[in-house]
């Protein structure tokens, strides 16, 4: 049976198709004549079959039936026949296909044909489709032909020879000898073969790496040559000689003088002489001279080649291609932190990235921006950023808005300059920041004494933006000074009590107040109740409204203010006095730390005169059994501050007879479960601590944190224990951990063993940090124990 139509021919009747149907339709017809055709014995349009079968496949249709096919051409003396057989093989079979076993023969009997054509086919079919078994049985073949005298057939062997080594890493130690000598090569093809071959061998074994950092002069002399050479029509491009193989070498030159001094120094000269001689102004010079600048990154280089690196980095950022800066900046952040006054000559260039149109580009110069910042340039740079922050897009505003309190926390001026600026973020940009930024405004806000007039005058004209929260809470605080009218840092605003308790019934009453907001707004109007004087009644009754809110914690406070005013009236003064200073690294300040962070051991301190200590329940249980025991009464709960010294002398005094009948018997605090360091890796550190013990479960607390100076975002934790162990993972505290450790991410895990098996745990960090993502796993072996009840 003769072919039903030439290949060109089926190929414009496929495109003429005006429908799916009417194409499938086309194509079945030609697979069941194809298919009839394989079936001859005798069949001399077998290739022209095979080649329509082809077509059909880059279609999406099943074309599996023509694999036999294949075979059979392959081993055809013909080489029309070969190629398309070849093709074919490349195309329809994989390792995983038992059909690839049965081309091994022909491959290994076509590498010893006397045509180099032959041996091309063969050679890029294996580098294509060989599986590990095969790779085994012609490496040996490969070898030979990496030192055959054709430079055609070198260069296809030696990229041959790198599908082999990915393939059987512990082969390729068969090819260093061959690759060595391959350098000595003049054919750049030959060339760009070796050098990708002694990549892929100084990557995969430490020993060959040693071994080839002895190549790095022979490597620098072809670099050399190829930039001190003239004008070669063979291999310029964009009037750069041979571009690929500059890239190429510089790779290898950056592995092989990665942490090790003398091959550094070897090619200090030459990355000199390439970022100085290469032209930036074409892409190709561009793709060499970034490549240059990774090398100088990565080896052990001067200071000045640095300082040439980052210089270069900062001509691309002016470069009109987008691609261009993106890398540049991506590239800038990743050394910003060891050439820190280097990449600070660019900053105005950086900024002005800010302004790009491209997203990608705005979000890494801000990331590089923020980085930038210190505590010379602050104030220059947080005017941009707030600039900034005021037009960036939406999804760019809660990272901006993180970096700027970061950078104002860290490098601050003054407290007013710092409140002035996270309030100004508040205003523009409230809606996006992190919840942890109302209680570190707070508490900034608190240690400022001196500030206390001034920030209530400027929060209460900010009441009606975003910023209700704090503002409530200042007003609540600090509404004596507010209504005296006298500030010496900005103008006074003179408003009466009125004024104050209606602002707060807005934002009470606004149905744009989240829950959370209200609950400030009614706890600021409960604290105005010992502040003012004519208003208390008007606050009985806002109070007393909330009473029966829909809202359970707005309820539950309106019912416990209630209670203070009619049963508690006495105490009411002692409870909403002013808020002490709170320390930054008490254990209840989380400055920055997600829920569910670890919470530190709580040290004793000592008690200021007048200051209230509330009893502790192991406390509580002394006293009641002191009532049992000796007859005498519990002391009464201190109303104010100015009883507290000697209540707490009457119930030392009285649990002392008691201490002394038990034999000085001293009650100590329990120890916190002992934590255990399991991965620190990249600035990542990864604590264990078990608590919660029964016979067959346990409770383990991962704690993840954050040394490096780049924030970390996407953080993820997955664990898997043996199959008799249950296990399940509590929602995590958060995904994102700050710089400098300013921030905790925790993990609750519950392991019930009821088979008692030793337990083994294996956990999976997922994480992206400038831009780049990261993945690492841990093996668990072991488990500390929880510490005992009590000592």
């Amino acid at each position: 049976m003769s072919p039903t139509v030439r290949l060109q021919e089926m190929i414009r009747v496929i495109r003429s198709a005006r429908t799916q149907g009417e194409e499938r339709g086309v194509i079945q017809r030609e697979c069941a004549a194809i298919r009839a055709q394989f079936r001859q014995a005798d069949n001399g349009g077998r290739s022209h079959n095979l080649a329509k079968l082809l077509y059909v496949h880059m279609l999406g249709y099943p074309a599996h039936f023509g694999q036999m096919e294949c075979v059979r051409l392959i081993a055809s003396p013909r080489y029309n026949e070969k190629r398309v057989g070849y093709l074919g093989a490349m195309m329809l079979l994989d390792e995983k296909q038992d059909a690839s076993l049965l081309i091994t023969n022909s491959i290994k009997n076509d590498l010893s044909h006397s045509s180099q054509y032959v041996q091309s086919l063969a050679l890029c079919t294996l580098a294509c489709m060989g599986s590990a078994e095969m790779c085994r049985d012609l490496a040996p073949e490969i070898d030979r032909l990496l030192c055959a005298s054709n430079s055609y057939i070198k260069k296809k062997a030696a990229l041959c020879a790198v599908h082999i080594v990915r393939k059987v890493p512990e082969l390729g130690e068969l090819f260093t000898p061959a690759a060595r000598s391959l350098l000595s090569e003049k054919n750049h093809g030959v060339l760009h073969g070796a050098v990708v071959l002694i990549t892929e061998l100084c990557e995969r074994n430490p020993e060959t790496l040693v071994q080839f950092r002895k190549a790095v002069p022979e490597l620098v002399q072809i670099m050399k040559g190829l930039v001190m050479s003239g004008y070669s029509p063979e291999h310029n491009v964009a009037g750069i000689s041979d571009p690929f193989l500059q890239v190429r070498i510089l790779r290898l030159l950056r592995i092989l003088g990665r942490n090790n001094d003398a091959a550094s120094d070897a090619m200090n000269d030459l990355l000199a002489q390439v970022a100085t001689n290469t032209d930036s102004s074409k892409t190709a010079g561009s793709a060499v001279l970034y490549e240059t600048v990774l090398t100088v990154m990565d080896i052990k280089s001067e200071s000045g080649l640095r300082v040439l690196a980052v210089n270069i980095l900062g001509r691309f950022l002016l470069n009109n291609d987008r691609n261009i800066r993106y890398i540049s900046m991506t590239s800038l952040q990743k050394i910003v932190m060891t050439d820190h006054n280097a990449v600070q000559r660019h900053r105005g260039t950086i900024v002005d990235c800010l302004k790009d149109q491209d997203a990608s580009v705005k979000r890494r110069a801000l990331e590089l921006s923020l980085a930038l910042v210190s505590a010379v340039n602050i104030r220059s740079m947080m005017k941009e950023l707030l600039l900034f922050l005021s037009s960036c897009p939406p999804e760019l505003k809660s990272q901006a808005a993180c970096g700027i309190f970061n950078a104002a926390e860290r490098y601050a001026p003054s407290q007013r300059w710092h409140i002035d600026t996270i309030l100004h973020v508040l205003t523009t940009a409230g809606g996006d920041v992190r919840d942890e930024t109302v209680p570190n405004l707070i508490q900034l806000i608190t240690t400022a004494s001196e500030l206390h007039s001034y920030t209530v005058h400027k929060l209460y004209r900010a009441l009606v933006t975003d910023i209700s929260q704090v503002a409530c809470w200042c007003i609540g605080e600090y509404g004596d000074l507010l209504l005296r009218g006298e500030c010496d840092e900005t103008e006074p605003v003179q408003v009466t009590e009125d004024d104050v308790l209606d602002a707060l019934e807005t934002v009470l009453q606004s149905h744009m107040s989240s829950p959370a907001t209200r609950g400030f707004a009614l706890t600021a109007t409960m604290k105005l109740s010992t502040r003012i004087t004519d208003n208390v009644d008007r606050i009985r009754s806002i109070v007393s409204i909330y009473g029966s809110c829909i809202d359970v914690e707005l309820q539950q406070r309106a019912v416990e203010y209630n209670a203070l005013f009619k049963k508690y009236d006495h105490m009411r003064a002692a409870v909403l006095e002013r808020m002490p200073v709170i320390d930054k690294n008490s254990p209840d300040h989380t400055n920055g730390e997600t829920a569910g962070a670890t919470i530190k051991e709580i040290e004793p301190t000592k008690l200021k005169q007048g200051e209230f200590m509330r009893v502790q329940e192991p406390a509580n249980q002394v006293c009641d059994l002191l009532d049992l025991l000796s007859g005498s009464e519990e002391p009464s709960p201190v109303q104010g501050s100015a009883a507290a010294g000697p209540a707490s002398n009457t119930a030392s005094s009285a649990s002392g007879d008691l201490l002394d009948l038990l034999g000085g018997l001293e009650l100590t605090p329990l120890a916190p479960a002992p934590a255990v360091t399991v991965y620190e890796k990249n600035g990542v550190t990864l604590n264990l601590h078990c608590d919660g013990q029964t016979d067959t479960g346990l409770t383990v607390t991962l704690t993840a944190s954050n040394s490096t100076d780049a924030d970390m975002s996407s953080f993820t934790l997955q664990a898997a224990v043996p199959k008799s162990v249950q296990l399940q993972m509590k929602a995590p505290s958060g995904d994102f951990l700050p710089a400098r450790g300013t921030a905790k991410v925790t993990q609750i895990v519950l392991l019930n063993n009821p088979s008692k098996v030793n337990l083994k745990m294996r956990v999976r960090l997922s994480y992206t940090t400038q831009g780049t993502p990261f993945q690492d796993t841990v093996q668990i072996d072991s488990f500390p124990s929880p510490s005992p009840a009590c000592h």
